[in-house]
């Protein structure tokens, strides 16, 4: 039988047999991160896929499935900023099922990912791939990026697989865990120890919305994250308003989720920085998404006191999220140190890959 590639309808509903390709496609992206991490704690469920692929406002996604007959057999996603300006799209979800890889139908959904990013202005595509620790003593090649002293070994199906298609391995990022539970207390005492450090900030934390008056020094903020974390010249800079503000937080609202930040606020009011938790429904995990300290106010150990008052809130309201996860490019030696220092254990590695973007000089 031959192997159709076909994109994958957004439904207005799920539980319809007009939502079947969608439910399967969320279903095999699942599958795919229980392969990897040995557990579905990672995955989105088809809920959450929804809110955000109904969503076009700002970011447009696309999804792809490879079907034998009835029976899908191959996924892959890719997503871009609407910014005119953008020039980059970007993967997070791509694989083939076991007993059918080896058989071209990755390269083909990925010409498809090509075809709909170059369509779309965005000669850049980046694709994103999950990796188990490894003790790296194997004595095989390995693959280091630019930056960082990461490293994966060179015969993983995805480096293989990238590497075959034309693509540079431009970052790794360490995915890391550390339990929370019970640890309240010492992290009320590591907070009132660490204030002292830097007098001249106030910590402000909330649930869901942010607060009427900083939605604009937030948006701010969101937009050096962008590109002030380290980002291997992968990412360019988003444009955030208080609307895309307002937009993203009732996507998660929709999607089952709470987002808890804590935002440290300088004497003139701005957002000098923040830390953001995601609490997926259904999970025992709490995810920590973005962390930043902008610019001109670091050195004043913003991002530990930051991340300690949102551990406090996290195991305040929501004492059933057992462990938070977070993700660090290898080459953010200080963040990867606060990390430590707070009891993360490196569990993966993220890849990223790229072609298509011009080389500068």
């Amino acid at each position: 039988m031959s192997v159709d590639i076909r994109p994958i309808p957004v439904p207005a509903s799920l539980g319809t047999p007009a939502a079947a390709d969608f439910e399967a496609f969320a279903a095999f992206a699942e599958a795919l991160v229980v392969e990897v991490h040995g557990t579905d704690e990672l995955s989105f469920g088809a809920d959450e896929l929804l809110v955000f692929y109904r969503d076009e406002r700002y970011v447009r996604r696309r999804a792809f499935g490879a079907w034998d007959d009835d029976r899908l057999i191959g996924v892959a996603n890719v997503a871009w900023e609407l910014d005119p300006d953008a020039t980059t799209a970007f993967s997070t979800i791509f694989g083939v099922a076991p007993e059918s890889r080896r058989r071209g139908i990755g390269s083909r959904l990925l010409a498809e990912l090509e075809r709909t990013a170059r369509d779309a202005g965005r000669p850049a595509l980046v694709l994103r791939a999950d990796h188990r620790i490894d003790d790296g003593d194997s004595g095989a090649e390995r693959l280091s990026a630019p930056q960082g002293d990461a490293s994966i070994p060179a015969d993983e199906p995805a480096a293989r697989f990238a590497l075959a298609h034309g693509y540079a391995l431009g970052q790794l990022d360490r995915m890391s865990a550390m339990a929370v539970t019970g640890r309240a207390g010492e992290f009320r005492e590591r907070l009132a120890r660490q204030a002292s450090a830097s007098p001249g900030y106030r910590l402000v934390t909330w649930h869901d919305r942010t607060p009427d008056d900083l939605v604009d020094a937030m948006a701010h903020a969101r937009e050096r994250m962008s590109v002030d974390a380290p980002g291997a010249g992968i990412y360019e800079q988003e444009a955030w308003d208080a609307d895309r503000i307002r937009s993203e937080e009732q996507d998660a609202l929709d999607a089952g989720r709470t987002t808890i930040i804590t935002a440290a606020i300088a004497a003139d009011d701005a957002v000098a920085g923040y830390t953001q938790f995601a609490l997926a429904p259904r999970k025992r995990v709490a995810f920590q998404d973005d962390t930043l300290v902008l610019a001109d106010h670091r050195g004043h150990g913003l991002g530990l006191r930051m991340k300690l008052a949102n551990l406090i809130e996290l195991g305040r309201t929501a004492p059933d999220r057992e462990r938070v996860i977070t993700w660090n490019a290898d080459e953010n030696a200080h963040m990867l140190a606060i990390n430590v220092a707070l009891g993360f254990e490196a569990v993966a590695m993220d890849s990223s890959w790229q072609k298509g973007r011009q080389e500068e000089g």
